[in-house]
């Protein structure tokens, strides 16, 4: 089979296309013909070796983090999955592999891909509702009728995160384009504010919880609006201490996530904040739930126009990497 491989580190954001074995799967897994994948921020992470102290990978590696396609094999373990189901999934961390013709996948990472989704529009749906859902259950635990703001809402991230936002009674104030407004408010957003006409620090004030997806330049700034006692989460900005702590790093890990997030953590801590930063993880479970959203708000994650194949993926990565995409970039099968 085909499959999009990295022989080690490197600032350079290449691939090579190899022909390699099909996987053998074990008895937890199922083995899935892949139909679409997306390409993410997070394949940059992989590929200059950004996130090794998160998650160290052996080589050859193949690269992709997010996929929906059919399965074709099922270990004699799994329940609930047959061969033939329509699948997506946020792939484990520790076993990434979307952009290949098959995977080998721990059944307990999928979910049944949503009714209302092409292939391509639900490989585009997993990393980012798993987020959002993460984030705002786990992160923030975030308390019904409180309010939530996401700076840079407009994309497929506030898709995903505005109306699981609604559905834990939270009041959603989201900023982006003036293109994105109707939509976002019609699946749920109480205020929208376009960035382009309207500067936030200046129109909020205590907001109980943020959800940054901008990075490090606007943490001053989100700061300001949040009240003493709220939560600033970045989906970019960087790791912190708790970050370190919560998933369990050896003591020298935790001591260097610690000095990395320093700045981030006294800042937010003047201000009586607590900053979290989060690195999504597969979960079939919670994808189930988001199955459930996404097919009582019809949500179609917007993918960008050019189709690729694993032939040009280096296109691909270039596009996210350097290029302004419409929407998640997709690699089809």
């Amino acid at each position: 089979m085909k499959a999009a491989q990295i022989t080690k580190y490197s600032k350079k954001i290449h691939a090579q296309v190899n022909n390699i074995p099909i996987p053998e799967i074990n008895d937890n897994e199922v083995l899935v013909k892949v139909k679409a994948a997306a390409v993410n921020p997070l394949e940059m992470l992989v590929i200059t070796g950004s996130v090794k102290l998160i998650q160290d990978y052996e080589f050859p590696l193949t690269i992709g983090n997010e996929l929906a396609g059919v399965i074709e094999k099922v270990g004699k373990n799994v329940k609930g999955f047959y061969v033939g189901d329509d699948i997506y999934t946020r792939l484990p961390l520790r076993k990434i592999g979307a952009f290949a013709e098959y995977a080998a996948i721990d059944a307990a990472a999928i979910a049944s891909m949503p009714k209302n989704l092409s292939y391509a529009e639900a490989a585009a749906a997993a990393l980012t509702g798993l987020t959002a859902y993460q984030g705002l259950h786990e992160e923030l635990e975030a308390q019904s009728g409180k309010s939530v703001f996401i700076p840079g809402g407009s994309g497929s991230f506030g898709q995903m995160a505005v109306p699981i936002a609604k559905a834990m009674g939270l009041k959603v104030i989201v900023s982006g384009n003036s293109q994105a407004r109707d939509r976002t408010l019609e699946i749920g957003a109480d205020q929208y504010l376009d960035y382009t006409k309207e500067n936030y620090v200046d129109l909020l004030s205590n907001v109980d919880y943020v959800m940054d997806t901008l990075g490090a330049d606007e943490f001053d700034n989100e700061l300001k609006i949040i009240q003493p006692g709220g939560r600033l989460l970045s989906l970019r900005t960087g790791p912190n201490k708790r970050f370190a702590e919560d998933k369990k790093f050896p003591w020298w890990k935790q001591k260097l996530f610690s000095v990395a997030g320093a700045k981030y953590d006294n800042k937010a801590k003047k201000r009586d904040v607590e900053y979290r930063f989060i690195f999504v993880r597969s979960d079939g479970e919670q994808l189930k739930e988001i199955t459930k959203i996404i097919e009582k708000n019809n949500i179609v994650p917007p993918i960008h126009p050019t189709l690729f194949t694993i032939g040009n993926v280096n296109e691909a990565l270039e596009l996210v990497a350097n290029g302004r995409p419409k929407g998640k970039v997709i690699i089809n099968f």
